[in-house]
């Protein structure tokens, strides 16, 4: 169990850093916008107080470090997707890695933002009360994607 842990967290903060440097690429050279994790802070500092759900986010009241909180958040799901990730497919995928299960994975966690932090945070079941759902759907897969791909390159790391 020791073992599978320190596999997940070194994956997991590897995907999830290669999502993140996706996204600053986009921004740079993109102009695309990318998640404002202090939004996910805000909202995780609202459940103790048995909120849940915000019509918008950013109309709720400002929480005490949400910034940090949020982008702590971000790694330690990223964490928790790798855990997951390696559940399913054992431990002998790190021996060999390999894209298509990584992918698939990644595209698979899209279901978290789609179906649980859009709705919380004001933004509908797929996004569907923004003003472009399309556009946020595709932003949304393009992310949880970036963190498949992100898993097959941090594996490949472990043949380094």
């Amino acid at each position: 169990m020791n073992g599978l842990l320190i596999d997940a967290l070194l994956l997991g903060v590897g995907a999830t850093a290669f999502m993140d440097i996706v996204a600053l690429l986009q921004k740079r050279l993109l102009g695309i916008p990318s998640l404002n994790y202090a939004m996910v802070g805000r909202w995780l500092g609202h459940l103790p107080s048995g909120r849940f759900i915000h019509r918008p986010i950013g109309n709720s009241a400002q929480i005490q470090a949400e910034a940090p909180l949020g982008w702590f958040a971000h790694y330690l799901i990223g964490i928790a997707f790798s855990v997951m990730f390696l559940v399913l497919v054992g431990p002998d995928w790190l021996a060999r890695p390999t894209l298509i299960p990584a992918l698939g994975f990644g595209v698979m966690t899209v279901l978290a933002p789609f179906l649980v932090l859009q709705p919380c945070l004001g933004a509908g079941i797929t996004a569907r009360k923004t003003p472009q759902p399309n556009i946020a759907r595709l932003r949304s897969l393009v992310a949880h994607s970036s963190f498949g791909f992100g898993l097959w390159i941090s594996g490949l790391g472990w043949l380094l």
